[in-house]
């Protein structure tokens, strides 16, 4: 070995760090094999976020930390980290999701879930802010008619609630039905602050107004469509099931396609 080469072999010595304890967390976390998880507050409370390199993988309403790590890791397998808070860009686009922008992308890591669930929760993605739909319209929606139960299930299991807004599903018979982050209540109070009155929802659903038609426009929709809730008092027409307003020369609405849940309405 030459002196110049001794020489450089010294100095590539010294160029040695030790990597700092938070790396191997944080590559683990960007590639999908751990997750971040950080606090963000919501109209229910405060929720646990967590998310790494593939996209976020869990909303659940806040507990303390070891008790999110413990469950977080039996759900998913994997370690959780706790940040300060969510990066900007994604806590930008969660506001925006929550105030219905539906546009604004957000990765969601949905490994380990079968396809009817994703195919259910990307359907519950399509429902407008302050619109409800019945679980038969979304199973119809997504070629299986008579999974209605098994999509109730499904929503049931949304593990990216208020991002994937599965409480804007409610039973087929018109009444708000359970929700997996909080219940019913954080449900109805969710519902409300995008504009719904769900008394109002349920008393109609009671009294067996499934459809409302428009005898100016002669469209029948479902009744938190936003074209519903342009019809003045004067032109609103209940309806009972779909056959009835079809009978009566009504023709459905092509927003909320209300034809999808007349089978389990």
């Amino acid at each position: 070995m030459t002196i110049d080469d001794r020489a450089l072999e010294e100095a590539m010595a010294n160029l040695m760090t030790t990597a700092p304890p938070s790396l191997a967390p944080g590559v683990l976390a960007e590639v999908g094999l751990a997750d971040r998880y950080a606090y963000l507050d919501s109209p229910i409370g405060p929720l646990v976020v967590a998310w790494n390199g593939l996209g976020v993988s869990t909303v659940e309403a806040a507990i303390d930390d070891a008790a999110f790590e413990t469950s977080h890791r039996a759900l998913t397998g994997r370690r959780t980290i706790r940040s300060d808070r969510l990066p900007e860009a994604l806590e930008r686009a969660i506001r925006r999701r929550l105030g219905g922008d539906r546009r604004v992308r957000i990765d969601l890591d949905l490994r380990g879930h079968t396809e009817f669930e994703r195919d259910v929760w990307h359907k519950a993605l399509e429902i407008p802010r302050g619109e409800v739909r019945p679980y038969g319209w979304v199973a119809a929606e997504i070629g299986r008619p008579r999974a209605v139960r098994a999509v109730g299930t499904a929503l049931g299991h949304n593990p990216v609630p208020l991002i994937v807004p599965c409480h804007r599903v409610v039973r087929s018979d018109g009444t708000i039905g359970q929700y997996s982050l909080g219940g019913p209540e954080n449900k109805r109070t969710i519902l409300a602050t995008e504009g719904l009155d769900p008394d109002r929802l349920e008393s109609e659903a009671r009294a067996g107004i499934r459809f409302v038609g428009s005898d100016t426009t002669g469209a029948v929709c479902l009744p938190t469509c936003h074209n519903a809730k342009r019809i003045t008092v004067a032109h609103r027409v209940p309806f009972r099931s779909l056959s009835a307003a079809l009978a009566a020369g009504y023709r459905t609405c092509r927003v909320c396609r209300p034809g999808s849940g007349a089978l389990a309405a």
